[in-house]
């Protein structure tokens, strides 16, 4: 968000537990505390005009205390609360009709088999609260595996929320950004490949979806943005079925799925969060060219990324590479990289090849 603040006119401090984070590196008014601690969040809240996020783990009971002191919390505590906690999302989304996976809410053996039977192995189990990238989330064949995760969530202090295992075609995600006033706008919908549960590849716009799927899925997101009173960027991640769209996951932050936009979209995912939280006038979003493929930078052989980027967009001058400043480690997402223009294939090839180099991927394949 750093680069279109600077440009809006809008100084961003931001609240990192070390100098060496990402933000802290590009963002001069960084300070240094944990965001778990409520005095450390009293101190970096002083003279913000809006707090906003780029994780949902901050507790909620701090945050609220904030909003009693008179501190402008984008989104509030109880937007927020439904990306903390699937338990609750699945909750406020099926008793307003918003279709998603079944779902259940398991405590002990009697109720896991009973929902088995009633949806059939395999299930999918869930920490209800914590948990991206793949972790939290179990693929479980039978009830003896599924015993041991639920008996694992549990000794963490955390609820079990399973779910059927949804036979989808393609995963998809729809944007939308909102602010106070409830003015919103919407992002085209996007084709999201996920490797090990982490986002690995988006394409924009989905390139296999029919105009009716697409549209439902915008009104799905515009419709949660609107129950749960979301500010700022709202992310809906969804199971294409071929037939119907459910619900899998929100985040109420700039997200992956929303990164093509730096490149691919008049205004990008972070300045309309920025807008949003602000309650400014937002962005269009119109594509600025027929497609954008985003593929993410996944820590791989390669730690001079230096060196590996120089070669990259010397031999690749269109490809547009973002990186965040991270010590490398083996799947971690370092950074990505965008490719927009007219021929899919030949964008999806460039991102690849682009992004294997920085990583050093290509010496594995």
């Amino acid at each position: 968000m750093q680069p279109v603040a600077i440009n809006l006119g809008i100084q961003l401090r931001v609240l990192a537990t070390s100098a060496n984070e990402s933000a802290a590196q590009v963002i001069p008014d960084a300070f240094i505390g944990d965001y778990k601690n409520l005095n450390d969040l009293r101190t970096f809240a002083q003279n913000c005009d809006v707090i906003t996020f780029d994780h949902e783990h901050v507790p909620l009971e701090a945050l609220k205390q904030l909003v009693a002191e008179g501190v402008n919390v984008q989104p509030n505590p109880d937007a927020l609360q439904f990306a903390q906690d699937k338990l609750m999302m699945r909750a406020a989304l099926t008793e307003a009709g918003i279709p998603c996976p079944q779902w259940a809410h398991i405590s002990t053996s009697d109720e896991l088999n009973d929902f088995a039977l009633q949806v059939g192995w395999p299930l999918v189990l869930k920490s209800a609260r914590g948990g991206y990238d793949g972790k939290g989330v179990w693929l479980v064949e039978d009830e003896s595996e599924a015993l041991a995760v639920m008996t694992d969530i549990n000794a963490h202090g955390q609820e079990v929320l399973a779910e059927e295992c949804v036979n989808f075609t393609q995963e998809i995600a729809a944007q939308v950004a909102r602010n106070p006033s409830g003015k919103s706008v919407t992002y085209c919908v996007v084709k999201s490949t996920q490797t090990y549960g982490i986002c690995h590849e988006v394409i924009a716009p989905c390139p296999d979806i029919s105009e009716a799927t697409s549209q439902a899925a915008q009104a799905i997101a515009e419709k949660i943005s609107a129950l749960i009173d979301v500010t700022g960027m709202l992310a809906v991640e969804l199971f294409d079925t071929g037939s119907e769209v459910l619900v899998n996951e929100l985040a109420m932050r700039p997200h992956n799925s929303g990164h093509w936009s730096m490149d691919g979209a008049t205004t990008s995912q972070f300045e309309n969060h920025l807008r949003a939280v602000m309650n400014w006038p937002l962005g269009a979003t119109d594509l600025t060219a027929p497609h954008t493929v985003m593929v993410n930078l996944l820590g791989a052989s390669e730690t001079d990324l230096f060196r590996t980027t120089l070669s990259a967009i010397r031999q690749h001058p269109s490809a547009k590479v973002h990186l965040y400043g991270k010590a490398v480690k083996r799947g971690r997402k370092i950074g990505h990289v965008n490719a927009s223009g007219d021929n899919l294939e030949s964008l999806k090839k460039l991102a690849w090849q682009v992004a294997n180099q920085i990583t050093g991927a290509e010496d594995e394949q």
